[in-house]
């Protein structure tokens, strides 16, 4: 029993050895951060125009902080490994999506923390654009892209979604 305990113990820690190239990798981080990114801002804005007070906000950016980020690092997961991906990729990819979301999602939650409600929505809409551009920058370098054309491609996408919560948080404060 003892040497079936090492033998295992010793098969999950391989698992878990990675080339260091791979924490390098622009494609390791660019999901969970883009997507942490684009909700993070898109609650601060919904709530802030429902007109929420720093709690919700802040509560509404830690919830999906854990839960969705639990959810979607699952999701990845699941995808690496219906790719075949191998066990040690698959397990990568989703610490990698965990980490980078709940760090940029805590940053969110900290501006919330830190500021008056209406500077907040302020200086977390513009950190929200700091950090996609330098996503979309990333992106371009990598595929040999125009910067600008991705930086602006994925920023429009961004005020879309940006705009959509801020409408609804208008009409769930004037319904409510």
């Amino acid at each position: 029993m003892k040497a079936d305990l090492q033998r295992w113990l010793r098969e999950e820690i391989a698992i878990w050895r990675v080339d260091r190239s791979e924490f390098t990798k622009v494609e390791n981080y660019i999901l969970g951060s883009s997507a942490a990114v684009i909700t993070s801002a898109s609650l601060i804005v919904g709530l802030a125009s429902a007109r929420a007070g720093k709690g919700p906000i802040l509560g509404g950016l830690l919830t999906f902080a854990l839960a969705d980020n639990i959810s979607d690092s699952l999701g990845i997961r699941l995808y690496k490994e219906s790719e075949g991906c191998g066990e040690r990729r698959s397990r990568l990819a989703t610490a990698l999506n965990f980490l980078s979301r709940l760090l940029v999602s805590f940053s969110f939650a900290a501006i919330v923390l830190l500021l008056p409600a209406a500077q907040a929505t302020i200086v977390g809409i513009a950190w929200a654009f700091v950090l996609l551009a330098l996503i979309s920058y990333s992106i371009a370098r990598s595929t040999r892209d125009e910067p600008v054309t991705v930086i602006i491609r994925h920023g429009l996408i961004a005020v879309i979604a940006l705009g959509l919560s801020q409408c609804v948080g208008y009409l769930i404060a004037g319904h409510l």
